[in-house]
């Protein structure tokens, strides 16, 4: 069963740190001649534990993890967000079908192999936790343990059709307020009590600056992998897939109470599926929890003191 949350309702809130920037930017290259991106965050004090890598969801970035990775990097541990392909200071595929869970796998394999990293933690937020999954497809052995942020073998129809209903599409934004409006009317279903502060924190992170203003942070190619229903194959194969890593290994899925892509019959089959999994539904935010909630923070650190 979930754990219930402690204590009263605590706001979800973009948090800022003290030392947001503290990270080294790393660079290589895939084998079909991408250049990626990632933060790569050095772990405090001198104990030797396992890195943690953070994948983003669709159409977002490595700014995603700004607030957590340095949180988590306090606590002992190397901390690495990558942009996979096509997002943020990543290259953009000129072949779209590469835009795919197998291929960011492959990108994944290759950037643990650039920063000398064996093993890790996984820290997906939805498509960044279908990557973790297929994962065990591609290198299993590189998995230690892994944390879903609101995703799993299954997700609610009408989840995927919000997103459809603006990831890849044209905008036209004239300024920083314009930008923080936009995402205001995509995500404000998940986060209901934000404010024009972390609107505008949220655009940031979605937006970069372009030459005639703010321009969506990713390729609008992006989308097409999910605008076509898997076939009941992937279906079973991302369920072989989940239980694999959910059963065999550590793992935490934090899911949204408001979530419309992770409803709460999802989760509870994900349970059922892997009894060992721990759970915790962060109250307040839909998809996907930005894992400063103080709910999302205690139970990231009471897991990641039980692994390696």
């Amino acid at each position: 069963m979930a754990r219930e949350p402690a204590g009263e309702f605590r706001l979800p809130r973009l948090m800022t740190m003290a030392n947001p920037m503290s990270f080294q930017e790393r660079r290589w290259t895939s084998r079909d001649g991408l250049s990626l991106f990632a933060r790569d965050y050095p772990a405090a004090g001198t104990e030797q534990r396992l890195p943690v890598i953070c994948l983003h969801g669709l159409t977002r970035n490595s700014k995603d993890f700004e607030d957590i990775a340095p949180i988590i990097a306090a606590w002992g541990r190397r901390v690495v967000a990558a942009d996979v392909r096509g997002r943020g200071q990543s290259g953009r595929d000129p072949n779209p079908d590469n835009y795919q869970p197998k291929i960011y796998a492959r990108d994944v394999v290759e950037m643990m192999a650039a920063l000398n990293i064996e093993r890790a933690v996984f820290l997906g937020t939805s498509m960044g936790g279908i990557i973790t999954m297929t994962m065990m497809a591609v290198r299993p052995k590189a998995v230690a343990a892994a944390i879903l942020n609101d995703v799993g073998p299954a997700i609610a129809p009408e989840g995927i059709a919000r997103i459809l209903g603006y990831a890849g599409k044209a905008v036209e934004i004239g300024d920083w307020n314009d930008a923080a409006d936009y995402v205001r009317q995509t995500n404000a279903v998940a986060f209901p009590h934000f404010n024009d502060e972390d609107w505008h924190r949220f655009a940031r992170r979605t937006f970069r600056q372009g030459s005639d203003g703010p321009e969506l942070d990713y390729d609008p190619a992006i989308k097409g992998v999910i605008s076509k229903p898997p076939s009941r194959i992937v279906l079973w194969l991302t369920r072989q897939l989940f239980k694999r890593l959910a059963r065999k290994r550590p793992s935490l899925l934090v899911r949204g109470m408001l979530s419309d892509l992770i409803s709460a019959d999802i989760a509870d089959r994900m349970q059922r599926m892997a009894p060992g999994m721990q759970r915790i539904d962060v109250p307040g935010v839909g998809h996907a929890p930005m894992l400063t909630e103080p709910e999302a923070v205690d139970a990231i650190e009471q897991f990641l003191r039980t692994v390696p």
